[in-house]
């Protein structure tokens, strides 16, 4: 099971707490954990990626072991400590303004 942290307007629209779990059925990847996050809450489609191009929205940032890989490719393995569960990954909404 990978455990995702997910950033409180995303918590809110899925109706559930501060860390959610999913389960993969292939390569523990950014694209895995989205789809099967997805799949397993559908009112997440669309909020994290696009609906066409399945791209990460500009003000959404993915963590893996306190370090930022939102603009590594999606299909890149993740580390193992979020493949076994030890560590959660993190889907975080960024702070834009002026």
């Amino acid at each position: 099971m990978i455990r995702v942290v997910l950033p409180h307007h995303l918590r809110t629209l899925a109706r559930v707490g501060n860390e959610v779990q999913v389960e993969l059925n292939g390569s523990v990847t950014v694209r895995g954990v989205l789809d099967a996050l997805e799949l397993q809450y559908p009112a997440l489609r669309g909020t994290i990626r696009d609906h066409e191009t399945k791209k990460r929205r500009p003000l959404v940032r993915f963590f893996a072991c306190g370090e930022d890989i939102s603009h590594e490719p999606l299909d890149a393995p993740l580390p193992d400590a979020i493949a076994n569960g030890t560590e959660p990954f993190f889907i975080m909404g960024a702070i834009a303004g002026g």
